[in-house]
């Protein structure tokens, strides 16, 4: 003897509900099938080379390193292996030219003997 389960046909019916609300989203979607669709993408803030090479120099530090060596043994080789990962310190040292690198010691180098 079967017996009736009302909980299945509860289910059921909420069922035919969520698909009843799908398919009205869906077609008010369709309606704006002809207008251009916008979205748009935050820019991730630009990163200052001085905050990178703070970031750098305390995650070697952290790790035991030598900083100065390790950052001049990148500058001077482009080798990223030189930079630790902790910190994510050798992805952001990454996102930065060696140049720029060098040119921001020189800055401060020169702003720190009062020479400009």
């Amino acid at each position: 003897m079967k017996q009736e389960s009302y909980v299945g046909s509860y289910y059921d019916i909420r069922y035919v509900l969520i698909f009843a609300i799908v398919l009205e989203r869906m077609d008010e979607d369709m309606t704006n099938i002809n207008h251009t669709q916008y979205f748009k993408v935050d820019k991730e803030p630009e990163l200052q080379v001085s905050d990178v090479l703070h970031v750098v120099f305390t995650a070697l530090t952290e790790k035991g390193y030598n900083p100065v060596n390790q950052i001049v043994g990148y500058i001077m080789s482009g080798d990223p292996t030189y930079i630790t990962s902790h910190r994510n310190a050798r992805s952001l040292v990454m996102k930065v030219e060696r140049d720029e690198l060098v040119e921001e010691v020189l800055r401060a180098y020169i702003r720190n003997n009062n020479w400009d």
